[in-house]
């Protein structure tokens, strides 16, 4: 499945600590900004189960369980 593009507008104080995390996590930012997306998704129980995957979608998932 191709990704999504979106412009992001966002306070500069949050970027920096988005960034901040994502550097200790090793990540990019928009690698980061993604995974906190999906961990909120999944913590409300809206995150929609792709059909036939039952395996975990990327690393970050993996560490989660």
């Amino acid at each position: 499945m191709a990704r999504k593009q979106y412009p992001l507008r966002i306070d500069p104080v949050i970027w920096e600590a988005v960034q901040r995390w994502a550097d200790d996590e090793m990540r990019s930012a928009n690698g980061q900004v993604e995974w906190i997306l999906r961990d909120a998704l999944k913590r409300a129980g809206r995150l929609p189960k792709r059909d036939g995957d039952n395996a975990p979608q990327n690393r970050d998932d993996q560490a989660d369980d």
